[in-house]
């Protein structure tokens, strides 16, 4: 039976999706080979069991890479003047639709087998919740990428004046590694190294032979020095783990300023990663300082915009990053460059806030970490001396760390307004310095405890619908903090403050 063609105005993706398809099935496929093979030498002879096998991966990939061919065959886009297209689905055929002027985000990605094949990923998001707000075509040839990508976001509006710089922006410094092994990603990569060494041992069945290989390793040796290398050992694996993902991340990275006012940044080794930010829709900027980051002087640099994808995947892929850990001061340079400021907002001078605040700050610290010292301490009464010393142990060391925290913690808060943005920063174990444009607030929130009335506080935060929604002061001078929000944006907050009667 012959198939109709598609009218001209519709593309299909490319045929050689198939193809990848087929190897990547066939890359899991051959993964689960050899513990699969293993488990059916039970029943089994080898060779049977190895046919077996390639039985079974000839059916899955061909099942896999026939199911594309479908998707394929059954897939087709088109852009017209106003809106795109994709329509796809056998049975149940879905036909989706964006409006043209609702497209934020066109984003193009690549792994390590598409670039060898010179394809490409694309996604057309209107930055609104789920996934019927964004279309995927998976994939399509760089060429035609770039073209959709260029197309999409063309806007016949000017750029916006100010002091600026087109073109390139800021470009990878290698030197910018060495902060990759003081995030917090280390720690948790070395946890999940050593849970991985633990499961594969268990899914071939040696994990009892593996921890009683460590245990013989540390036999004559003291229980607080085994603990000692083996957290160790997993920081090691967590640094170099933390390391190779900086890499990958990171590798190639540029920022840049397109004409017409839209920002690229492109990065990553093995998938090649490219996002644009359209000028019109930032609201400014978030100076993020993690903890490990800000001690050697560094900050990355988050867009604060409206528009940019909020499903699951783009939320775990750092849509918002312009600028991975660098130097402050290459931070703040480039923030400038990227509000067209001559001078950064995020490096203005702050409003100190009041000294009950530093008080506030001392009293949760302490509670967090001497409240479970005193369970420690009343089951050590009740049940063994032991739970005691364990107490004593966590509050000689809990409680200056959380003193150190707190005191951090005071030091960090500030607030101000800087030409066309008001600033606020907070945070002690991640710091960030946000710089909202004024006309983005769209609404304050005033909160006011008994405890904070009582000590002349109060928490004051801009409500927009760009970047995390919500920008907060936390315990200004309650004065101080509603000046702050009236001047930010004048006659909004003023008709629900208090004013004194007018005398008679």
């Amino acid at each position: 039976m012959s198939t109709v063609a598609p009218p001209a105005d519709w593309h299909r993706l490319d045929p050689r999706t198939v193809l990848v398809t087929a190897l990547v099935v066939a890359g899991v496929v051959a993964g689960a080979a050899i513990p699969v093979t293993l488990g059916l030498t039970r029943w089994f002879s080898l060779p049977v069991a190895v046919l077996q096998v390639f039985a079974g991966a000839a059916l899955v990939i061909g099942v896999a890479a026939g199911a594309d061919r479908v998707r394929w065959h059954r897939t087709r886009y088109r852009v017209g003047e106003e809106r795109v297209d994709l329509h796809t689905g056998l049975l149940i055929v879905k036909r989706r639709s964006l409006a043209r002027s609702r497209i934020r985000t066109v984003d193009l990605t690549a792994n390590l087998l598409l670039r060898l094949l010179g394809l490409v990923t694309v996604r057309i998001g209107t930055g609104e919740q789920g996934s019927e707000s964004t279309l995927e075509l998976d994939p399509v040839t760089r060429t035609e990428g770039e073209r959709l990508r260029r197309l999409l976001l063309e806007r016949a509006a000017t750029a916006p004046s100010g002091v600026h710089r087109e073109g390139e922006l800021a470009v990878l410094d290698p030197r910018w590694i060495r902060y990759a092994p003081v995030s917090f990603v280390a720690p948790m990569l070395g946890g999940a190294a050593a849970g991985a060494v633990m499961q594969v041992s268990d899914w071939v069945g040696a994990q009892g032979q593996v921890i009683e290989w460590v245990g013989d390793r540390f036999r004559e040796t003291p229980l607080l020095w085994v603990i000692i290398v083996l957290v160790l050992a997993a920081l090691v694996a967590g640094v170099v783990g933390a390391l190779g993902l900086w890499i990958e991340m990171w590798w190639n990275y540029r920022l840049e300023r397109e004409p017409g006012g839209t920002l690229r940044v492109r990065r990553g080794l093995f998938t090649s990663r490219s996002i644009s930010v359209e000028e019109a829709r930032l609201r400014g900027v978030d100076l993020v300082e993690p903890l490990g980051v800000r001690l050697l002087g560094a900050a990355r640099l988050d867009a604060i915009t409206t528009g940019l994808a909020k499903d699951h995947e783009a939320r775990n892929a750092d849509h918002n990053t312009l600028l991975p850990a660098a130097p402050r001061t290459r931070a703040d340079a480039v923030a400038a460059d990227v509000l067209r400021e001559a001078d950064t907002p995020t490096g203005a001078a702050l409003t100190p806030h009041p000294r009950a605040a530093r008080g506030r700050r001392l009293r949760w610290s302490l509670a967090a970490v001497l409240g479970p010292v005193l369970v420690l301490t009343f089951l050590g009464a009740l049940l063994t001396p032991v739970l005691l010393w364990i107490a004593l142990g966590c509050a000689v060391v809990a409680v200056p760390v959380a003193v150190v925290l707190a005191l951090d913690a005071y030091r960090a808060l500030g607030h101000t307004l800087s030409g066309r943005y008001l600033v606020t920063r907070s945070g002690t174990v991640r710091r960030s310095t946000a710089a909202l444009e004024r006309a983005g607030v769209i609404g304050w929130t005033v909160k006011q405890s008994v405890f904070q009335r009582r000590a002349g506080l109060l928490t004051i935060t801009a409500t927009t619908a760009a970047g995390g929604g919500a920008y907060t002061a936390y315990d200004t001078d309650a004065a101080e903090g509603l000046t702050f929000a009236a001047e930010a944006v004048p006659g909004l907050l003023e008709p629900f403050l208090e004013r004194p009667p007018k005398d008679v």
